[in-house]
């Protein structure tokens, strides 16, 4: 068994999927198709319905209605053990008086591979993971960075054709968390295989995701990839929940800016903090006719970046992020500002839908 033997990846659709737990409907008649090799995650907050999306992909929930499918053929029906799917949950589920190697063994032995064959793919996964030295530790001898990746060499131990997450990060510190990132991210792509990953972290999955479906009361508010789901929200909830966001209320804002932005009733002006460009008020000449000014409220000091707040009216606050350089132009608490962005696309209206 050796190092270039890689997953059977398997491509997935969720064809009209809907689950209830009696009058409550956790998942919404959801449609889905994920490529072979991609890395996809479901995002949303809890009781998204994300969670119970997996589960039923992995054999654990039965859906009340629809399909789901695995390189076509429908597995519905069919019990965790036949949908040869990895799994890594959040708790690493390792057992705890097995070593390394054993636990990593674990899926090949119940699968009745030859004792020899069992070793060699151990092996290779745990070498995979960089973990070759420990092979002999328990899991309480290990880091819980080092467990995540018994974890890890475990799923990817039998090929499976997808490998499934469920907030498999969540235990571990920040700096330790994104170390992770970039070893998963790393091992997906040394395989090329198909990752269906749920979290409620939304830079990380950013940060990981080909495509990302943002689920919320058991629907799909909007599906894509990093950059599209961020840069163009599709609705107030979505542009909300990823990622920091200036949302603006057409019924709080003044009625000249509301004209010159041709918005409707209804709709909202959406931009993100790191596009807003402020300018102090004092040294404007002739500041437009409804332009947006305020006046600073509060400072943050967030290491890379300083983050305004600047009220705009009674109802209206506005956050801008500064770079945090030498160069940059400084505000203090409550100069006067017009808040502006360079570029047209730095700004869109959400319409009322």
């Amino acid at each position: 068994m050796g190092a270039a033997v890689v997953n059977q990846n398997g491509s997935l659709c969720f064809r009209n999927i809907t689950k209830k737990y009696g009058d409550l409907t956790v998942v919404d008649d959801i449609n889905l198709d994920i490529k072979s090799g991609e890395f996809f995650s479901l995002l949303g907050p809890s009781g998204s319905g994300k969670t119970t999306t997996l589960m039923m992909l992995a054999g654990f929930a039965t859906p009340d209605a629809g399909q789901i499918l695995l390189n076509e053929k429908d597995i519905s029906q069919l019990s965790p053990q036949q949908r040869n799917l990895g799994m890594v949950f959040q708790n690493y589920a390792l057992f705890p008086h097995m070593t390394v190697l054993d636990n990593v063994m674990f899926p090949l032995k119940v699968r009745k591979y030859s004792a020899k064959e069992c070793q060699e793919r151990a092996q290779w996964a745990i070498d995979l993971v960089r973990l070759s030295k420990y092979s002999k530790r328990l899991p309480k001898e290990l880091s819980g960075g080092q467990q995540q990746r018994v974890a890890l060499a475990r799923a990817v131990v039998f090929h499976p054709e997808v490998v499934l997450m469920d907030e498999p990060l969540g235990a571990l510190d920040k700096n330790l968390r994104y170390q992770m990132q970039m070893e998963i991210k790393e091992l997906q792509r040394k395989l090329n295989m198909t990752v269906v990953f749920v979290t409620h972290d939304q830079e990380e999955a950013m940060n990981m995701s080909d495509r990302i479906a943002i689920m919320n009361n058991g629907k799909v508010e909007q599906l894509g990839g990093p950059k599209e789901v961020y840069e163009s929200p599709r609705n107030v909830f979505a542009a909300g929940f990823l990622g920091e966001a200036n949302i603006l209320p057409y019924a709080d804002l003044d009625p000249h800016y509301r004209q010159s932005m041709t918005m409707q009733p209804g709709d909202c002006l959406f931009m993100r903090p790191e596009r807003v460009v402020l300018s102090a008020l004092s040294g404007s000449n002739g500041v437009a006719k409804g332009a947006l000014t305020g006046r600073i409220s509060n400072i943050s000091f967030l290491g890379h970046i300083i983050r305004y707040q600047i009220k705009i009216n009674s109802a209206i606050n506005v956050y801008a992020d500064s770079t945090n350089v030498s160069s940059a132009r400084q505000f203090p608490i409550e100069e006067g500002v017009v808040v502006g962005w360079e570029r047209p696309e730095d700004i869109r209206i959400i319409r009322h839908e």
